[in-house]
């Protein structure tokens, strides 16, 4: 019987201490929530979760991907000088960015063009399939961590979902109130409006948790992988790229926050290794190369309005 969906359960634990810091959200601040293993707590949300998995794949150092991913197609965003700005693995609409759709790709405006590649058309239904070819052509990782191509004027506004959801939650949390101050040793004061130009002694809260358990969660959905009808090693390459995203995040750490940096206590599942996954891309690179596209360059030049 072949496998639908994995899961993946990893323990967590705060590298020292017992404190930690979750992910705070506007107007809301850090999510609580009930369940049956008592009050629990977002410490890391879906959309955080995938862009730190893709992050593995990405070296800021070098603004280039990780050496082990050599040959992998991606969208790389530069100025009218050719200077680095962005790409594919960092904008959160990846192939959808705006910094893709309004550049210039090949002389053609980056939305006609990427219309082009996906083979949308007035008057003919959606190719759902084509489109995902299109994608692993552009950047594979978009059909791993998902795309919205949301163009009012296309034709068709494809999107493809996550394949890999992750997130991490807390269990029996209890809140660790504590402080701080910002200290002044010139002005102790702050009068007239001194504290909005960084001067006085300003004393401040600080709301960490402790928890009886912290989870993070992978689950890779393997229906949805062989559901764009790529050729077996596209599939397997997907496969791949996703056990080294996992697999390197894990190994190097979850260093989430200044004041969340969490260590492995436990995997229950089949734990990725990245090297050996690196091994299978390698590999699998060879047998994909007449579906997968050069690395592509956007050159964005600035808004054209506002």
């Amino acid at each position: 019987m072949s496998v639908h969906r994995t899961l993946l359960h990893v323990d967590l634990r705060p590298l020292a201490g017992h404190r930690f810091q979750p992910t705070g959200f506007p107007d809301l601040g850090a999510a609580e929530f009930d369940t049956t293993e008592g009050r629990t707590l977002a410490v890391e949300s879906y959309q955080s979760m995938a862009n730190r998995l893709e992050a593995t794949t990405w070296d800021e150092a070098t603004t280039e991907q990780v050496p082990a991913l050599d040959g992998l197609p991606y969208v790389r965003i530069v100025d009218g000088t050719g200077g680095f700005l962005s790409s594919s693995r960092l904008e959160a609409h990846r192939l959808a960015s705006a910094y893709i759709m309004n550049a210039t790709i090949d002389g053609t405006k980056g939305d006609e063009w990427m219309r082009e590649h996906l083979g949308l058309q007035a008057g003919r239904p959606l190719d759902n399939r084509a489109v995902a070819r299109a994608s692993f052509a552009l950047d594979p990782l978009a059909l791993v961590h998902g795309v919205f191509f949301a163009r009012k004027g296309w034709p068709w506004q494809p999107r493809i979902t996550r394949a890999v959801t992750s997130f991490i939650d807390a269990y029996d949390v209890r809140p660790a109130v504590t402080g701080g101050v910002k200290r002044d040793v010139v002005i102790n004061e702050a009068k007239d409006g001194a504290t909005a130009e960084g001067y006085g002694t300003v004393p401040h809260h600080r709301v960490e948790y402790t928890a009886g358990r912290i989870t993070a969660y992978f689950t890779t959905d393997h229906a949805q992988l062989r559901a764009y009808g790529l050729p077996e090693p596209a599939t397997a390459l997907l496969e791949a790229l996703i056990d080294y995203e996992i697999g390197s995040l894990l190994d190097g750490g979850l260093r989430l926050r200044s004041a969340c940096d969490l260590e492995v206590v436990d995997v229950q599942g089949a734990r990725p290794d990245p090297t050996e996954a690196a091994t299978r891309i390698t590999k699998l690179l060879g047998e994909c190369a007449d579906d997968l596209g050069p690395v592509t360059t956007a050159v964005w030049t600035g808004r054209s309005k506002g």
